[in-house]
């Protein structure tokens, strides 16, 4: 018999695993289901789960209701699911007539109570296969877990033996499952919708059509994503085997799952409107949380544990998770472990999120205080055994002054960002005053500890270091980047005697799963920014451009001069920035020192005035007052907005970019952040703090951008090191890599030219409405070369894509630094970027997203409104090459020998007499042009000269073909071109005056 490697396949084998847990297998058909398909529950198992726990009350509503109650029951919990939620229900029940109907029963804390017990095992849990879900189509779910009659989970399931992929899993979803339809009603029914494959597994709580977000629901492998192979099984079989088992099931439904309230703004940061999001954990979060909870029931009290949880891995959830969890969690005797749990943050968001969920989870108030007055009132919910409690640091060393010693208790201390501001004082406070120490012992230690370090972590660990370890704290610090001094006192030890995290969710992981960006991958220090620069300034058909003379003349002047780098970001800023994520990108400048953010904000602001422009304004932010020439500065001042305002501000349109001194470096979520300026030595864990302010996620946001003028790469990447396995910094891009890729690609004869030539063409139509319009004759100019490439061999078509990936790379890259403007390359990264789509995929490709900003840019360059091909007369074009005569060969012949003998000489050339046409050559051509004659005629020698020196290139460049070891030495020695340049210029303006003007 062979082995079943079918979809249906699949199913059954999940199936038979459910079932070995605890699930009824359970087919709708008949009644059942045109029952399933007008309610979206299976009423017959609702009202047997309702009959064997609640049997007096069904007796209640049968008198009632009489031979209509199964239909007035069904109505009502209708009504109040499509009102309250499924979750909310859940937990709580229903109210109809005055009889309370529980839906489902969660497990008891303890066994004490045998009726609790009994219906908790009374739950019933079903699954089914290819449910029908309407009425109205034919269309089937895979699979379907439902609890007590009431769906909570749906799947949809994909065998990679059959070549269907999670991928196609979510695609379903995406196209095939109303959102109308009642059991896909946001948050009405099903809670969670699960794509999944043999490895891999896909989660969403709400389905919108294509708008719908998948989270991946993936323990990570190796410190990346996806899921580690397991021995004799599928390695997605931790989802049905664990995560979906009964017991598992309903402690997340009960005590995980939760409706987050969000506020929505508009741009300028006014509420608009409420949006309401199903929280369902992720993985990590659930496997950190419960593990967490299943060590501090064996270890109890006095135990530290590191969760090294990366930025985007939702650290404000899993806090409020495990806050709520450790508060209520009992020893055997039914004792509390802990008498407050009080969770330490400067997070604004977190006291009112963990305040909503605990109250969701618990439907109670009072749980959940939040210390927004004085110290009297943390104390009180000290000494009055508050469950949880929410403050900040700052609040602790006011406790010194007011309040006396504390009944000795039990505490569990959640610190949020164990590195963000924890001081030594308050530390150090906080230890002493829950160990039941004196306020007199307490104050001398915080005396000693003013002076003995100035680092917010180092001065935290030094504080509970000198407290020694207590029996009756437990400390849980969530960071995403622990120092070694972290690692080493809240770090859990190994057995070779070293220390590591409890828990990991690396940055690696999250990154790959794409829930922060990788601010290294375009990662540029100055030196490589000018050395491309340069090189794109002196490549074939380059559009010379403001912005390349604007780092030219920066690099001729002193190389920390403020007003220069100010112009450099400025337009690198107008050039690029500004047309990533939808045009609301955002840059922040790092400075040195207080003093440097200020003379930064006079140097950009007198910049953007003296240039006109109205489409970018500057915020600072520093601490204190700021003495400058015997001026002083605040940022209130400087900003003519309140300080709390900031952040706010900064995320309207109104402002772009943000100049600090320290201040926002870390702790700063703002996602709008594109690009950061670096002018500020980094290193270690101070570098991946203030670099990770840009890797927020949100939507049009494709990629990153750092210039740094100071730090060099490899100091970079030792500093990311620690925290991200495969980090990779770019070293010197060199544009000319395109050249060699346009030519492999070329060779393979996948597409021609007038497909190339079409493609661009309809890109810079300027019709109306040409999106839609366009959109056949696109596809039917990209389809020849779908077929051609089909016919390649497997190999050959693996050479063609990566070469493809990485020309759209590349050029995409060199874009972020200068205007590169090789018409041949533009044009193939336009197709290319289409193609790429269309090319079939295998399960392993990389999903390829193109940026349309460079597209957005190029639309921006003169030289290609319109078409894409080149212009012969208009704006900063290159003009075809002139082909004048040669002037007295006797003569020149004599001042040329000498000009290359002072040419090898001074640059160790070569040169022979055979060069001696080139430069003769370039001088004709120049002669001959009509242009340069006019601004002959017209300007004094001074004034032609820059007129002369802007044009240079492009002569030299209509020669490159006939001399290129010669002219190859203009491109590449800027001291060479410009020796030449300062020989030629007399004899070329001479002669162009001499001619005769024409009639």
């Amino acid at each position: 018999m062979s082995i079943d490697t079918t979809e249906k396949g699949f199913e059954e084998s999940i199936e038979q695993e459910l079932m070995q847990a605890g699930y009824r297998q359970r087919t709708l058909l008949g009644p059942a289901l045109a029952a399933f398909q007008k309610w979206a529950i299976d009423q017959e198992v609702f009202f047997e789960f309702l009959e064997a726990t609640q049997f007096k009350a069904m007796e209640r509503l049968r008198k009632v209701y009489k031979n209509n109650m199964h239909f007035k029951v069904m109505e009502r919990l209708d009504k109040e699911l499509n009102r309250r939620g499924m979750i909310d229900c859940l937990r709580h029940g229903i109210k109809d007539y005055g009889v309370t109907l529980q839906l489902a029963y969660n497990k008891p804390p303890t066994d004490m109570n045998k009726t609790l017990v009994e219906n908790y095992a009374k739950n019933i849990f079903t699954v089914s296969r290819q449910v029908y879900y309407s009425s109205s189509n034919r269309n089937s779910i895979d699979m379907m877990l439902s609890l007590n009659g009431l769906p909570v989970v749906v799947m949809e399931l994909k065998n990679q033996l059959t070549s269907q992929t999670v991928e196609h899993s979510i695609k379903q979803f995406k196209k095939d499952r109303d959102p109308k339809e009642l059991l896909f009603q946001f948050k009405k029914r099903a809670i969670v919708y699960f794509g999944v494959d043999t490895d891999e597994v896909y989660m969403t709580t709400r389905l919108q059509k294509d708008s719908t977000f998948f989270l991946p629901f993936n323990k990570g492998n190796n410190g990346g994503k996806g899921n580690p192979p397991v021995k004799g099984d599928y390695r997605s079989s931790y989802l049905w085997k664990e995560v979906l088992h009964p017991e598992s099931l309903m402690d997340i439904l009960f005590r995980f799952a939760y409706v987050q309230k969000e506020n929505v703004r508009d741009s300028n940061g006014e509420i608009i409107d409420e949006k309401e999001v199903v929280i369902f954990p992720r993985y990590h979060q659930l496997d950190a949380v419960r593990k967490i909870e299943q060590d501090v029931t064996v270890q109890k009290a006095g135990h530290n544990y590191l969760i090294q949880h990366s930025a985007g891995s939702g650290k404000t959830n899993s806090i409020s998770w495990l806050a709520h969890r450790l508060a209520k969690l009992h020893d055997e005797s039914d004792t509390s472990l802990f008498d407050s749990i009080i969770v330490i943050t400067d997070r604004r968001v977190l006291d009112k999120q963990l305040q909503d969920a605990v109250y969701q989870l618990e439907h109670k108030a009072g749980m959940v205080e939040k210390i927004d007055e004085d110290s009297n009132q943390l104390a009180q919910a000290i000494q009055s055994k508050t469950k949880i409690i929410i403050t900040t640091l700052q609040k602790f060393p006011f406790i010194l002054d007011k309040v006396g010693e504390f009944h000795r208790g039990t505490y569990g201390i959640i610190i949020d960002e164990a590195h963000s501001s924890q001081g030594g004082k308050a530390s150090n406070a906080m230890t002493s005053l829950l160990s039941n120490k004196s306020l007199e012992e307490a104050y001398e230690e915080n005396i000693l500890e003013e002076g003995e370090a100035t680092d917010a972590e180092e001065r935290m660990i030094e504080a509970i270091a000198k407290s020694g370890k207590q029996s009756n704290i437990s400390f849980f610090a969530f960071t995403a980047t622990p120092k070694s001094k972290t690692v080493e006192r809240f770090g859990t030890e190994r057995e070779d005697g070293t220390y590591g995290p409890f828990h990991l969710y690396s940055m690696r992981q999250a990154i790959e799963e794409g829930f922060i960006h990788d601010v290294l991958k375009n990662y540029v220090t100055y030196n490589t920014f000018y050395k491309v620069e340069k090189s794109i300034e002196n490549d074939p058909e380059v559009a010379k451009s403001k912005a390349s003379k604007q780092i030219a003349r920066y690099v001729s002047l002193h190389p920390h001069n403020i007003s220069q780098k100010a112009e450099i970001m400025v337009e690198h800023f107008r050039r690029v920035t500004r047309h990533k994520i939808n045009g609301r990108a955002k840059a922040m400048v790092i400075t040195g020192s207080r003093l440097h953010a200020v003379r930064y904000k006079h140097a950009f602001d007198k910049y953007i005035r003296s240039q006109g422009y109205t489409d970018l304004r500057t915020l600072v932010a520093f601490s204190g007052t700021v003495e400058d020439n015997g001026h002083p500065h605040t940022e209130a001042g400087m900003n003519d907005i309140n300080e709390k305002e900031l952040p706010e501000k900064f995320h309207s349109d109104d402002y772009q970019v943000l100049i600090v001194a320290e201040k926002y470096q870390t702790g700063f979520d703002e996602p709008l952040l594109h690009t950061m300026y670096v002018d500020k030595p980094l290193d270690g864990i101070k570098a991946v703090q203030t670099l990770s302010r840009l890797n927020r996620t949100c939507k049009g946001k494709d990629d990153t951008f750092v210039l740094d003028f100071v730090n060099d790469p490899e100091t970079i990447q030792a500093a990311f090191q620690t925290y991200y396995e495969v980090t990779g910094l770019s070293e010197t891009t060199d544009p000319n890599i395109l050249y060699e890729l346009q030519h492999d690609l070329d060779a393979m004869q996948v597409y021609t030219e007038e497909e190339l030539e079409t493609v661009a063409n309809l890109e810079y139509s300027d019709q109306p409405g040409k999106s839609a319009r366009f959109q056949g004759q696109l596809n039917a100019a990209i389809d020849p070369a779908v077929d051609r490439f089909n016919e390649l061999s497997e190999e050959e078509q693996e050479h063609f894509k990566s070469s493809a990936m990485k020309f759209i790379r590349t050029y995409a890259f060199i874009l972020q630094i200068g205007p590169f403007s090789d018409v041949d390359l533009h044009k193939r990264f336009i197709y290319l970027s289409s193609l790429m789509k269309k090319l079939p995929r295998k399960a392993e490709d990389p999903v390829y997203l193109s940026d349309d900003v460079a597209l957005e840019y190029y639309r921006n360059e003169k030289s290609f409104e319109g078409s894409i091909s080149l212009d012969e007369t208009g704006g900063e074009n290159l003009d075809p090459g002139q082909h004048g005569g040669v002037g007295s060969k006797e003569e020149e012949k004599e001042r040329l020998s000498s000009i290359i003998d002072r040419i090898n000489e001074r640059f160790g050339t070569e040169f022979t007499t055979a060069d001696k046409l080139s430069r003769d050559q370039l001088v004709e051509d120049m002669k001959a042009n009509e242009k340069l004659a006019e601004k002959a005629r017209n300007n004094t020698k001074d004034n032609f000269k820059f007129g002369f020196n802007r044009t240079f290139m492009d002569f030299v460049i209509s020669r490159m073909q006939n001399n290129e070891e010669f002219f190859k030495k203009v491109l590449e020695d800027t001291e060479f071109k410009e020796f030449l340049m300062e020989d030629m210029i007399d004899e070329v303006y001479e002669g162009l005056r001499e001619q005769s003007p024409p009639n």
